[in-house]
């Protein structure tokens, strides 16, 4: 079935653009049959995560033991590994490997290196304000790795955390499944030796996001949980939050690929594929170009038939079920779509792509080009791959630096600015009812001295 080429707007915005909750998906029979077997009853994913988060609250280390055995099959004889580990996978690693994990996390450095933001102080004849930037102290990472590992994930959240500050990073991970001690992959380890990971735990799913919630007696608890995950993971970070901090509810990837006539079919189709073989990502196409849109259906087809048949059929689902390709009259209305749509990647493959940059206002990144990819940022090009998805680039922003530290408001005013703004204090709070803030003014307004009120 070939990708399909919409004319229609409304019906595009109806279909390919639709933005349907990552929690409001159908889900799959062949999953609830799953949650049965493991819970003896039927329960929606969040009740089934709700049921693992209360468990691991109530009981810590036994009950990770037990979910972690019941859910991933695998039963632990101890869940933590430390710096010698990662130090000894590091050294087995294959030599390219090690390079290209290195180069990520120069680039990676280099550029959160630019995001430092200081503290600062206002000293004037009344006092000082000010803020302080503080780096959180605890931050745990979550690293999926279920169908396969994913270090460069590790790399594009301990590194902005490490240039914020952060003292201790945490880091759980699935276990594969053979053995009582089945460490993740080396790749992963060594990962956590280049990020300067403490401690890392071979925990995943619900129970993974409660341990690092709530702490047990192994792992201890958080500040704040950054990192992408299945489902499960995902329902687990809304669950805990408030109890910790999440940096966002990462939902299924997704690539929004402007072009023009200008453009490359095969290098559209590439990149839309390079998305679609993600589980449940989305890849759309906005183009003027009617010969474009059919010369890249027509290489959509051909590129699928060079992938492995398992990463081939979740790419053709991607782009037949939850992507396509959309032709409008002009570049305008495609970045006004593009704007609507709010992509966690925004492709320009068009001529001059550095004039649009200015007019694009919702994207998680914007990549300008047929040079410089989305594969590229999901791996070495410097900003963290960990963007908003399911169209939260209206409000909110890549993983960074400042999603590691916090504010602290500094006020320490004299007698002199207490007689300028004391009056207004009292003149709001007895608006508002609060008798007693405004009481709590006043007292320090009557006890001032004398030249301080003529000062």
């Amino acid at each position: 079935m070939p990708v399909p080429i919409l004319t229609d707007l409304t019906h595009a915005r109806q279909t390919i653009l639709r933005r349907v909750p990552f929690d409001a998906m159908p889900v799959p029979q062949s999953l609830q049959d799953g949650i049965a077997a493991r819970f003896g009853e039927r329960l929606t994913p969040a009740q089934a995560v709700e049921r693992v988060l209360a468990d691991v609250r109530a009981r810590g280390d036994a009950a990770l033991h037990e979910w972690t055995d019941r859910l991933d099959g695998v039963q632990l004889d101890r869940f933590e590994l430390g710096p010698p580990d990662f130090a000894a996978a590091a050294a087995r690693l294959d030599p390219s490997q090690l390079a290209a994990l290195q180069l990520a996390a120069d680039q990676l450095e280099r550029f959160h290196r630019r995001q430092q933001r200081n503290s600062w102080t206002d000293f004037s004849v009344e006092g000082v304000v000010g803020q302080l930037v503080v780096p959180l102290q605890r931050v745990g990472i979550y690293v999926p790795g279920g169908a396969a590992p994913l270090p460069s994930s590790l790399l594009h959240a301990a590194i902005p955390a490490r240039i914020a500050g952060v003292a201790e990073l945490i880091v759980c991970t699935p276990p594969t499944r053979a053995g009582r001690h089945p460490a993740p992959p080396d790749i992963t380890l060594a990962a956590a030796h280049i990020a300067g990971v403490q401690r890392l735990f071979t925990l995943g799913g619900a129970q993974a996001i409660g341990a690092l919630a709530y702490g047990t007696q192994s792992v201890p608890q958080v500040d704040k949980i950054v990192g992408p995950g299945n489902l499960f993971v995902v329902l687990a970070k809304r669950a805990v939050y408030g109890v910790v901090g999440i940096e966002s509810l990462p939902g299924p990837t997704e690539t929004l690929v402007l072009a023009d006539e200008s453009a490359d079919p095969r290098y559209v189709a590439a990149d839309m594929l390079a998305q679609a073989e993600h589980v449940l990502a989305s890849a759309i196409l906005i183009t003027p170009a009617a010969t474009l849109a059919q010369a890249v259906q027509a290489e959509i087809t051909r590129q699928l038939g060079l992938l492995p048949p398992e990463n081939a059929q979740a790419a053709a689902e991607a782009v037949e079920q939850r992507g396509g390709i959309i032709l409008v009259p002009d570049l305008d209305t495609a970045l006004e779509l593009a704007n609507e749509y709010a992509a966690e990647h925004l492709c320009l493959l068009v001529q001059e792509p550095l004039q649009y940059v200015g007019r694009v206002r919702n994207a998680g990144g914007i990549f300008v080009g047929e040079r410089s990819f989305e594969v590229l940022g999901d791996y070495v090009a410097g900003p963290s791959h960990i963007m908003p998805t399911g169209g939260t680039a209206r409000y909110a922003s890549p993983v960074n630096v400042d999603d590691f530290r916090k504010v602290i408001s500094l006020v320490g005013l004299n007698g002199q600015a207490l007689q300028r703004i004391g009056q207004a204090a009292v003149c709001l709070a007895t608006a508002e009812g609060l008798h007693a803030h405004a009481a709590a003014v006043q007292l320090r307004l009557d006890d001032l001295p004398q030249h301080e009120r003529e000062a």
